[in-house]
């Protein structure tokens, strides 16, 4: 794909893009450093204390009134840039992620999504005095565990917003995707300790009733459809062979690409930890925590971001097949939103895997980092430069036509 500084943006305001594409050029070695820098660092969810500060540091250079903590997460940030000609019609929401997975690093690439989007803050912090309106950055953590975008929704961060644009890196590149509703689940079994040898009769195994749960699972797979997910990890399982274990713990994951199907599958998989429970003489605790939506992918927005990254080469190649889940679903049904996929590894790369870790801070991937930042600003301008679509955003998003 060509350079951004080296093709024709599309219509319309070709040549306010084309300075906002100037703009990231100019800041090149600034933003790349920055991914490269978080990658290097990788900061789990809610821990993402270095990220989110070097996020910060960056913005204030560039002129944005920076909150850190914004709102009650310690590593969200926002940061907001009024334009110079007044208060105008739009609030643009500018997104970036940078939390990391335990035990794999930056295997999400959100490295890039951190750089791109304070890119995108970096070139419109550039053309301030030519725009009417505000930007709003939001430094969102969380993404991998505990939809840190849901409590930022929560603490009222995203009221006021037109739009919330933000990319992720892929094996493709696409628009559109079809993210799976998802939650964590936290199990805690509850038994009574005895001598695994001397007296077990007198114990109440907790781990038999957390295997007993994985089992009940496996089964039920086989009744599920297709698309829907559960998957987990046993956290806790006894502290030695030879004592019953009065305690175990595990982590899963319930998914489903249908709302309405997900809440059923959600009281399913609670019966048959009360199953598994009562089987055992153990005690159950279920917690659900940190939902991730489905998307409501803005078509207004969507058919801008198409445009604009043609005018690079870019092929949108239509929505991903396979799915996870992401807490922007979340922001999807609060405003008018887009989530595209650009690509930085090549097709058939697993997302999640040592391999796309690796890619996410190669140069291909920096310059699809520097490409994502010039579609987002350029992206969010169609939207301040125009009020009608704005307006025609929230229509559809109302389901107004």
């Amino acid at each position: 794909m060509p350079s951004p500084t080296a093709a024709r943006p599309a219509e319309p305001h070709a040549d306010a893009k084309a300075r906002l594409a100037d703009a990231v050029e100019a800041a090149r070695a600034e933003i790349v450093e920055l991914s490269h820098r978080i990658h290097a660092n990788p900061e789990p969810a809610f821990e993402e204390h270095r990220a989110s500060a070097w996020v910060a540091e960056v913005l204030e250079r560039h002129g944005y009134a920076v909150e850190v903590p914004a709102g009650s997460l310690a590593t969200a940030v926002r940061g907001r840039l009024a334009g110079g000609r007044g208060a105008g019609r739009a609030r643009i929401g500018v997104l970036a992620e940078y939390d990391a997975l335990p035990g794999l690093g930056h295997g999400c690439g959100h490295n890039t999504m951190a750089a791109s989007g304070v890119g995108a803050a970096i070139a419109l912090a550039a053309l301030r005095d030519d725009f009417a309106g505000e930007i709003v950055f939001l430094g969102t953590p969380a993404e991998e565990r505990g939809s840190g975008k849901q409590h930022m929704i929560d603490d009222g961060l995203f009221e006021g917003l037109d739009a919330a644009l933000l990319y992720h890196p892929c094996d493709r590149n696409h628009v559109d995707s079809f993210p799976l509703a998802s939650e964590d689940v936290y199990v805690t079994f509850t038994g009574r300790q005895s001598h695994a040898a001397a007296d077990p009769w007198k114990g109440r195994n907790a781990l038999d009733a957390l295997v007993l749960l994985f089992s009940s699972v496996g089964l039920w797979r086989q009744q599920l459809h297709p698309d829907n997910r559960v998957h987990g990890i046993i956290q806790e399982g006894g502290t030695a062979a030879n004592i019953i274990p009065d305690r175990a713990r595990a982590w899963f994951m319930v998914r489903s690409p249908d709302q309405a199907e997900y809440e059923r599958m959600k009281t399913r998989f609670r019966e048959m930890c009360e199953a598994a429970a009562l089987a055992t003489g153990t005690s159950a605790e279920v917690v659900f925590e940190g939902g991730a939506t489905t998307m409501k992918t803005n078509r207004r927005l969507a058919e801008r971001w198409v445009a604009n990254a043609a005018a690079y080469g870019v092929e949108d190649q239509g929505p991903d097949p396979s799915s996870g889940s992401t807490d922007m679903g979340n922001v999807s049904w609060v405003l008018p939103t887009i989530h595209p996929d650009l690509a930085i590894a090549p097709e058939g790369t697993a997302g999640h895997s040592l391999e796309f870790r690796d890619a996410a801070a190669t140069p291909r991937a920096d310059e699809t980092t520097l490409l994502a930042a010039t579609l987002v600003a350029q992206t969010a301008w169609d939207l301040l430069a125009d009020p009608a679509l704005v307006d025609a955003a929230w229509r559809e998003f109302r389901g107004e036509g």
